[in-house]
């Protein structure tokens, strides 16, 4: 999808879309190194929008995996659906909390580029909550935050919520090419 049409949607449902343009595909790498999805069978991802996580998720995947993209916003995930040929993936149209139902079973692997900071928490509670239920003991989520905005108290809030719900937390080096410059949240559950 064009930057234009990422904007034009941010504009239209803001809340819903959390960005004006597309991720950097450096921040993309970053967001999909180092959490194993060379070995993973199931990925989920939340959020994948115009589709830059996704096609590096899909690039790191091996060719009998599978990845679940859930996008709630009708548009985005029409167009994803429309313009990704790959048979391992699956994109549903519907909310992150229902991420169980969406995967079915257990995943290896969450990658997230939900705009968490602008949601209210307590569906921020509800998301997290379903990504701990589905995510296999040993597994990663990974996430990214603005590197600006990364001392309000929205986003020291998700940073805690984090730490409590993983048993280990780690912060990405920043990724400045991204506009605007962010980092990467990489959270591990308990094997």
């Amino acid at each position: 999808m064009a930057a234009m049409s990422i904007t034009t949607e941010f504009l239209r449902r803001p809340l819903m879309t959390g960005a004006v343009a597309a991720s950097s595909r450096r921040l993309a790498y970053a967001m999909t190194e180092g959490i194993g999805l060379e070995r993973a069978r199931l990925v989920a991802e939340l959020g994948p929008g115009t589709g830059v996580f996704t096609d590096a998720i899909l690039a790191r995947l091996a060719p009998g995996a599978r990845l679940v993209a859930v996008e709630l916003n009708p548009v985005l995930a029409a167009r994803l659906s429309a313009t990704r040929r790959d048979a391992r993936l699956t994109v549903v149209q519907g909310s992150a909390a229902e991420l169980a139902a969406a995967v079915g079973e257990p995943v290896d692997a969450v990658v997230s580029g939900l705009p968490w900071t602008v949601m209210p928490q307590d569906r921020r509670g509800h998301i997290l909550d379903a990504v701990s239920e589905v995510l296999a003991p040993g597994g990663r989520f990974t996430t990214f935050a603005y590197l600006h905005a990364a001392w309000t108290p929205p986003a020291r809030h998700f940073t805690a919520e984090l730490a409590c719900r993983f048993d280990r937390l780690e912060r990405s080096k920043t990724v400045w090419t991204n506009l605007p410059p962010a980092f990467v949240h990489r959270a591990t559950r308990r094997p």
